[in-house]
C-alpha cells in the first residue's frame, strides 16, 4: 500500500462521506472513496438533535469508514464532523460515540473551519487570477469564502442553512409548485442577506448539490442556467430527475432547496458560479499530507 496516503471521514447533515488521497502536482488524487445518506440534518431541523437510530447508524458507517481507510494504507485518518457538530442539541454525544467506535478523537469543524477548508480544497492546483470566492451549500449550512489562490481566504462566512435544513423548513410538493419555489427561494435570500462579501473575479461552487446541478445545465451555474434549473424542477419529479441524470434520489428530493440556496450566493457574488473539483475533504486531505514526516509513517491511524 502507497503509505503517502491519508483519508477523512466527512459527517455531515446529508451524508457521510470518505476520501483517502494522495498528493499531486494538481493537489489531491482519490485513492478511494464512499458515501452513505444518513440526512443527520433532518433530525437537528426537526428534534434539535440527532436521534438514537441516526447515531447508531451513523457510528457503523464511520467506523467502517475507517476501516475501509486503515485497508487502503492510509497514515493519517482525521474524523470531522460538519454542522450536525454545530447544530444538534447532543453533539457532543455523536462525537464520544465516533471517537470510541473509531479510536480516533472526532472533531468538530467550526464555521470558519469548514469555509477555509472548502477554499482550500477548492483552489488546490490553481494558477493565480485575482480574487475568487468559493460557496459551498451542503445538507446543514452553506459557507462562502473570498480570497486568492496566493494568501490564502480573507473573508468567511457561514450561514446555517443548508439543502436538507430548508427542504425540512419550507415543505413543497413532487414535483414543487412556482409558489413553493418561490418560498424557497425568499426563505435562502433571507439567509444571506446581511452577507456582503468582496466581489470576486471569478467563483467556484463546491459540494454535492453544486455537483448534482452541473449534471442537470453544466458547469457554469449563472442566472440563465439557474432559472432554467427552476424550470425543470418546476415540471419533473423527484424520481423523473434522478433517472434521467443520473442523481442520487435522496439528492433530488432535496435539490429544489438547494438550488435556491445556490441562486442565492450566485445573485450575491454578482458573477457565475463554476462548479469546482475539490472542496473540503479535499482541503482537509491536503493539512494531514503536511503533517506526514519524511519517511512516512507506520499506517493505520492518526
Amino acid at each position: 500500500m502507497d503509505a503517502m496516503n491519508v483519508a477523512v471521514v466527512d459527517v455531515g447533515s446529508n451524508t457521510v462521506r470518505l476520501l483517502v488521497g494522495a498528493r499531486t502536482a494538481d493537489g489531491v488524487a482519490a485513492v478511494a472513496r464512499g458515501k452513505r445518506a444518513i440526512g443527520l440534518g433532518r433530525d437537528v431541523e426537526r428534534f434539535g438533535a440527532v436521534s438514537a437510530p441516526k447515531l447508531a447508524e451513523t457510528v457503523e458507517c464511520v467506523a467502517r469508514f475507517v476501516e475501509d481507510a486503515r485497508d487502503a494504507g492510509a497514515a493519517l485518518i482525521d474524523v470531522v464532523v460538519a454542522s450536525p457538530g454545530r447544530q444538534a442539541r447532543n453533539a457532543g454525544q455523536l462525537v464520544h460515540l465516533l471517537s470510541r467506535a473509531t479510536e480516533i478523537d472526532a472533531r468538530v469543524l467550526t464555521r470558519e473551519d469548514e469555509a477555509r477548508l472548502a477554499f482550500e480544497g477548492a483552489l488546490a492546483g490553481l494558477p493565480p487570477s485575482g480574487a475568487l470566492a468559493v460557496c459551498d451549500v451542503g445538507g446543514g449550512s452553506t459557507q462562502v469564502a473570498v480570497g486568492t489562490v496566493e494568501h490564502g481566504p480573507a473573508w468567511l462566512r457561514s450561514v446555517d442553512l443548508g439543502s436538507l435544513r430548508l427542504s425540512a423548513r419550507i415543505r413543497h410538493g413532487d414535483p414543487p409548485t412556482g409558489d413553493e419555489l418561490a418560498s424557497l427561494r425568499a426563505e435562502a435570500r433571507a439567509a444571506v442577506a446581511e452577507l456582503t462579501p468582496p466581489l470576486p473575479r471569478r467563483a467556484i461552487a463546491v459540494g454535492g448539490t453544486a455537483r448534482s446541478l452541473r449534471k442537470l445545465v453544466g458547469d457554469s451555474l449563472g442566472a440563465e442556467q439557474l432559472a432554467e434549473v427552476e424550470s425543470l424542477l418546476r415540471k419533473t419529479p423527484a424520481a423523473e430527475l434522478a433517472e434521467r441524470y443520473d442523481v442520487d434520489l435522496w439528492r433530488a428530493r432535496v435539490l429544489p432547496a438547494g438550488a435556491a440556496i445556490v441562486s442565492a450566493i450566485q445573485a450575491l457574488l454578482g458573477v457565475p458560479l463554476e462548479v469546482g473539483r475539490g472542496g473540503l475533504r479535499e482541503g482537509v486531505v491536503l493539512e494531514l499530507l503536511d503533517r506526514l514526516p519524511l519517511p512516512a509513517v507506520q499506517a493505520g491511524g492518526r
